[in-house]
C-alpha cells in the first residue's frame, strides 16, 4: 500500500495518484551516500541586534541577509539546504556534481565575505545595523534523502564545530576541502584543533583569499 503524502490515505500499490484527493504518488527516492561539500555561515552577535531593534526590524533584517546569502551561494552552484536560527547552510553537489564543487562552495564563502559589507551598507542606512560572519567549509561523506537534501554524515557534524571555532569574518576549512582546492586559494594552517565528537584533533586552515577564479 501507498500512503499518500497530502490526505494520509492508504493506496493500491500501483496507484499513481491518490484516490481520495488525487494528488501524485511518487515514491520517495532511496538515501544515498555522496562526496559534497558543506558550507555553514552564521551571523554573530544576534542577540545584541536583538537588543538593538525591535523584533520586526530584526526579521526584516534577516530577510535581507538569507536572501543576500542565498543569492551568492546559488551564483556559485551551491544549494540552499536550509536555516538554522541565524545560520545558512548550503550543499555543494546537489543535485548536481561538479568536478569543482570544493571550490565553488570557497569561492561562496569568500563571496559572502567580500559582498557583505555591500549588505551592511544598506542595512545601517535602513536600520542602523550591520552583520558579521563567521563561515566554514567541509567535504565528505553524507546521506542524501528525500529530494536530494542533506541528511548526516560526519561532514556535517564538523563543518557545524569549525563555524562555531571560526571568529566574526573568519572561513575556517576542513582537511578535505583544502586538499581539493590547495592550488586555487591561499590558506594559513592552525592548529589540529579538538571538535566535540572527534576522537583526534583535525587539521584547519583559515582561508586568506582565492587565488584562481
Amino acid at each position: 500500500m501507498q500512503t499518500c503524502a497530502s490526505c494520509g490515505h492508504q493506496n493500491p500499490p500501483d496507484a499513481r495518484f491518490c484516490n481520495r484527493c488525487a494528488a501524485p504518488l511518487t515514491a520517495a527516492p532511496p538515501e544515498q551516500l555522496k562526496t559534497l561539500t558543506i558550507l555553514f555561515a552564521d551571523v554573530t552577535g544576534s542577540t545584541e541586534l536583538g537588543e538593538q531593534l525591535d523584533p520586526e526590524a530584526v526579521r526584516r533584517v534577516m530577510e535581507r541577509y538569507f536572501e543576500f546569502a542565498r543569492r551568492v551561494i546559488t551564483r556559485h552552484g551551491g544549494t540552499v539546504e536550509k536555516f538554522i536560527g541565524d545560520a545558512v547552510v548550503a550543499v555543494f553537489g546537489v543535485p548536481v556534481v561538479h568536478e569543482d564543487d570544493a571550490l565553488r562552495a570557497v569561492r561562496a564563502a569568500a563571496g559572502l565575505r567580500a559582498e557583505l559589507p555591500g549588505l551592511n551598507a544598506e542595512l545601517q542606512r535602513d536600520y542602523g545595523a550591520t552583520l558579521q560572519l563567521r563561515t566554514a567549509v567541509n567535504t565528505g561523506e553524507a546521506v542524501t534523502a528525500t529530494d536530494e537534501w542533506l541528511a548526516v554524515g560526519d561532514a556535517v557534524n564538523v563543518v557545524a564545530r569549525l563555524e562555531q571555532a571560526a571568529a566574526p569574518g573568519e572561513i575556517l576549512l576542513g582537511p578535505e576541502t583544502v586538499g581539493l582546492v590547495r592550488d586555487a586559494v591561499s590558506v594559513d594552517a592552525l592548529e589540529p584543533m579538538g571538535l566535540k565528537g572527534k576522537s583526534r584533533p583535525v587539521a584547519v586552515s583559515r582561508l586568506v583569499e582565492v587565488l584562481v577564479e
